[in-house]
């Protein structure tokens, strides 16, 4: 039996996205019990030039409700991109799944070689489906939900592997 584009994508979002909101649960509890400024996470960064926590989550939201919308030639709904407490952050998460669970399979079998056409800011980058969703949206949604996870990390937050993979 072959995967289906589906398969490959939104069970996957849908999983990451559920595992990452189980971490933000997790942060909230240790930015309370060590009588931690929410915010010290919200506004992390690795870096002094790398964009902070906030943008991380709603990267990985944007990627995969973009990539749902895409693969399975729809609209997806557009987020204002201000969340900056856990709730909001949390709260957009959910936003983000219910829309992923709106999508049927039927809708997004099938669309290996439709075509996607995404608009940077360097210009057009043009794909097919299977090659978007294995090249460009896995990565990137995986890139940022892995980044969120290290910024937590890096700020003390107990929080391991197993979180970020979720339960068996």
């Amino acid at each position: 039996m072959s995967l289906s584009m589906y398969q490959a994508s939104i069970p996957v979002f849908i999983r990451m996205l559920s595992n990452l909101s189980a971490i933000l649960d997790k942060a909230v509890a240790h930015a309370e019990a060590k009588k931690i400024d929410p915010s010290t996470f919200t506004k992390a960064r690795l870096a002094p030039d790398m964009l902070p926590f906030t943008f991380q989550i709603q990267t990985a939201s944007d990627t995969a409700k973009g990539c749902a919308a895409r693969l399975a030639g729809i609209e997806a709904p557009s987020f204002a991109d201000t969340e900056s407490t856990f709730p909001e952050l949390k709260e957009r998460i959910a936003k983000t799944i219910a829309f992923l669970q709106s999508v049927k399979a039927e809708q997004i079998d099938g669309s290996e070689e439709r075509d996607v056409t995404l608009k940077m800011r360097r210009g057009e980058i043009h794909f097919k489906g299977q090659a978007y969703l294995l090249t460009f949206a896995l990565p990137n949604f995986y890139f940022h939900v892995t980044t969120a996870y290290a910024l937590l990390r890096n700020n003390g937050v107990e929080i391991g592997k197993q979180d970020f993979l979720g339960g068996a």
